[in-house]
C-alpha cells in the first residue's frame, strides 16, 4: 500500500514487476477489493494496479472536485511510480475515469475497458439529490439500498455475505468524499466527444443492470470508433463481483489482443484497431467464495433471429414494476383473464415499453401523466414505484404531477398526489 498525499491516490500492486501495467478502477462506494476475483488470473500476465477513490477503503479524505481532477491524481500517482503507458479497466465511476483518460491523455493509454459505464450518468439533479440524502441522513440509507442497485435479486439472496460486504463498503466511506464524487458525476458529460476516442475499447454491461446497462453501453459503442460490446447475462451493476469468471475472461481476451497494438500515433491522434470478432466467450467457473452460476456464454453480441415479445415483455414488466407486483397480478389471472395478461405483457411491455427511442425515465413520466389524465388512480401507486425504480427522483415525480394539475384538472392531480405521497414515503423512508 502507498503513502497518499492529496494529489495522489491510495493504491496497491499485484503481479510481476517487469510485466505491462494494467489498472483497475473502482465504482463509487466500493474499494479496490471489488476486483479481488479478477486479480489472481490477471496478475499472471500483468502488473495489476488497483486504487481507491478518496475517502474509500480507508484512503485519506481529500475530495475530488471533478472526474478530471481525479484522473489527474491517478496520473500523478503513476508518474511517481514511473508508469508511462498502461491498460485500463474501470467500473461505473471508474469507467468515467477511463473515458477521461482516453480523451485527455490518449498517449498514456494502451487499451480500455468500460464496465457499467456511460458518457452521462443519469442527470445532475439525480446525483445532487443523492448528495442531499447523504448530508441529511449520512450514508446508511445509501448503503442499505446499494445491493439493490448493484446485484440481481437472486444473487443478493443467495450470497448474503457478499451483500453485507457491499453494505459495509459504503458505510465506511467518508461522506464528504462520497458527496464530492456525486457532484463530479453530476457535471460529467462526454457525449459529444466519444468520436475522439482512438484506443482499442471494449464496452461491457450486465444484462440486468438498471443503472448503466445495455442501453448506455450501446450509446458508448455507437459513439466510440470501432468499440466492441459485450453483455454479461445474469449480472447487474457490479458485474465484476456478480459474474467474476465471465469478466476475467473478457478482460484477458481484450487486453491480450490490444496490448500488441502500435504505440499512439501523434499525427492521427489514434491507435490503429484491427477487427476483433465478437464471439460468445465461455465463462470460467467461480473461484474462492461460491457465487451464482455463470451463464454458459459470458458475452453476447446483438440478438439474431426472431424476437419473442412475451419474453421481452415479461422481463421489462418485472424490471419496471418489480417481481412482487407482477407475481401478484399474474397469480390472480385465471382462464378468463389470462389472455388479457398475456396481451398486456406482449404489447404494452414487450412492444411499447421496450422500444429504444425513449428511456424508461421518460416512459414513466408519460405513463404517470396519462394515468392522471384518464382518472386511473388505482394504477398510480405501482407506477410511482416504477418511476422511482426507473431513476426518477421524488422531486421529478412531483413536477410531473404538478404539470398534470394544469392540463388534467386539480381534482385529478390531488388524487394522484395523495397516492404518490404515500408511496414515496414508503419507498424513501429508511427502515429502522
Amino acid at each position: 500500500m502507498s503513502e497518499t498525499p492529496s494529489n495522489t491516490l491510495q493504491y496497491r500492486f499485484d503481479g510481476p514487476e517487469e510485466a505491462p501495467v494494467l489498472i483497475l478502477g473502482p465504482s463509487l462506494g466500493t474499494t479496490w477489493h471489488m476486483w479481488d476475483r479478477q486479480v489472481p488470473e490477471l496478475a499472471a500476465q500483468w502488473r495489476v494496479l488497483r486504487f481507491d477513490l478518496p475517502g474509500h477503503g480507508g484512503a485519506p479524505a481529500h475530495p475530488g472536485g471533478s472526474v478530471g481532477d481525479l484522473a489527474r491524481r491517478l496520473l500523478a500517482t503513476l508518474d511517481s511510480l514511473g508508469v508511462q503507458r498502461f491498460g485500463y479497466a474501470g467500473c461505473a465511476f471508474g469507467g468515467a475515469l477511463g473515458l477521461e483518460l482516453a480523451l485527455r491523455h490518449p498517449e498514456r493509454l494502451a487499451s480500455l475497458v468500460l464496465i457499467a459505464a456511460s458518457p452521462r450518468f443519469g442527470t445532475a439533479d439525480e446525483f445532487r439529490q443523492r448528495g442531499v440524502i447523504v448530508r441529511s441522513n449520512g450514508l446508511d440509507p445509501i448503503a442499505r439500498t446499494s445491493p439493490e442497485r448493484w446485484f440481481t435479486g437472486g444473487f443478493a439472496a443467495a450470497q448474503p455475505a457478499i451483500t453485507e460486504w457491499a453494505v459495509q463498503m459504503v458505510r465506511t466511506t467518508d461522506p464528504g468524499c462520497y458527496i464530492a464524487a456525486c457532484e463530479a458525476l453530476a457535471t460529467f458529460d462526454v457525449r459529444g466527444e466519444l468520436g475522439r476516442i482512438g484506443v482499442p475499447t471494449l464496452v461491457l454491461a450486465g444484462s440486468e443492470d438498471q443503472v448503466t446497462g445495455p442501453a448506455e453501453a450501446r450509446t458508448l459503442v455507437a459513439g466510440i470508433p470501432d468499440a466492441r460490446l459485450a453483455v454479461v447475462p445474469g449480472a447487474s451493476h457490479l458485474v465484476p463481483v456478480e459474474q467474476p469468471g465471465a469478466v476475467t475472461d473478457l478482460l484477458v481476451r481484450h487486453f491480450s489482443s490490444a496490448w500488441q497494438q502500435p504505440v499512439f500515433d501523434t499525427a492521427t491522434g489514434h491507435i490503429p484497431i484491427p477487427p476483433v470478432p465478437m464471439t460468445p466467450v465461455p465463462a470460467a467457473a467461480p473461484t474462492a467464495t461460491p457465487l451464482a452460476a455463470i451463464a454458459p456464454a459470458a458475452a453476447q453480441p446483438e440478438q439474431v433471429g426472431p424476437r419473442d415479445p412475451y419474453e421481452a415483455g415479461i422481463k421489462v414488466r418485472r424490471e419496471v414494476l418489480g417481481d412482487a407486483h407482477v407475481d401478484q397480478v399474474l397469480s390472480a389471472a385465471d382462464e378468463f383473464s389470462g389472455d388479457f395478461q398475456d396481451f398486456v405483457t406482449r404489447y404494452a411491455w414487450g412492444d411499447v415499453w421496450d422500444r429504444p427511442d425513449l428511456d424508461r425515465r421518460a416512459r414513466s413520466c408519460v405513463t404517470l401523466g396519462a394515468l392522471v389524465a384518464g382518472g386511473h388512480t388505482e394504477e398510480i401507486a405501482p407506477h410511482v414505484r416504477a418511476a422511482l425504480r426507473n431513476g426518477l427522483t421524488p422531486a421529478e415525480i412531483k413536477e410531473v404531477l404538478l404539470q398534470t394539475a394544469v392540463y388534467c384538472g386539480i381534482p385529478a392531480a390531488h388524487a394522484a398526489f395523495r397516492v404518490a405521497q404515500q408511496v414515496i414515503r414508503e419507498e424513501t423512508t429508511p427502515e429502522e
